[in-house]
């Protein structure tokens, strides 16, 4: 594995874990057997890591949004498919990572937020439209309204105050908040739909 790649790899695993302020360069250069010195040669500063990470780790999950879209069979299985990654990637993850990005930095938390503002939001759309489409969701709804709707309701999930990382999983929480969501979307046919694809996920 090239160096650059061992490295982004290893910060990653440590802040999701602990957040972003908690991790020193020092930490992320014995981690990986190697001086600070080296490390620095790759990596200017932390700043210049932190975004490197998040750069890397939202082309990650925009590929995989598009490969879980491709295998959908339709709206609600896109759904489903992300609602169970969402808790397989997101159980490890501590919350207070999101508030280090954005108080410490700026330039990343700027990736997130167009990530979500414009991948997301656009995912969440054409998703909507195609449940539509099928009537798997409801006729009547208003996409912008529910796109908006959606994304301030996923942020919901990393405010610990409203839900402290000690009473609630990151994963289980993203998890039941979407499940919550696509229900509130679902016609009765979308409705058998979802629980079918339960049903024979667990089977």
């Amino acid at each position: 594995m090239e160096t650059n790649t061992r490295i982004l790899d290893f910060a990653e695993s440590l802040f999701m874990q602990r957040g972003i302020r908690a991790v020193s360069m020092d930490e992320i250069a014995v981690g990986l057997g190697m001086s600070k010195k080296t490390l620095y040669q790759y990596f200017a500063d932390k700043d210049e890591l932190v975004d490197a990470v998040v750069a890397a780790h939202l082309e990650r999950m925009q590929t995989d949004a598009r490969k879980w879209r491709d295998q959908a069979q339709d709206a609600v299985h896109e759904m489903f498919i992300t609602m169970e990654q969402i808790q397989l990637h997101l159980s490890n993850m501590d919350p207070i990572l999101l508030h280090d990005m954005k108080k410490f930095h700026p330039r990343a938390y700027q990736r997130f937020r167009e990530h979500k503002d414009v991948f997301l939001f656009e995912l969440i759309r054409a998703n909507m439209q195609w449940g539509i489409r099928e009537e798997l969701y409801r006729s009547d709804l208003d996409i912008d309204v529910l796109c908006r709707y959606r994304l301030a309701s996923m942020m919901l999930a990393f405010n610990t105050d409203l839900f402290p990382p000690q009473q609630f999983n990151l994963g289980l929480l993203c998890q039941n908040l979407l499940q919550h969501f696509v229900f509130g979307l679902a016609t009765e046919k979308g409705h058998k739909r979802l629980m079918n694809y339960y049903e024979t996920t667990s089977a």
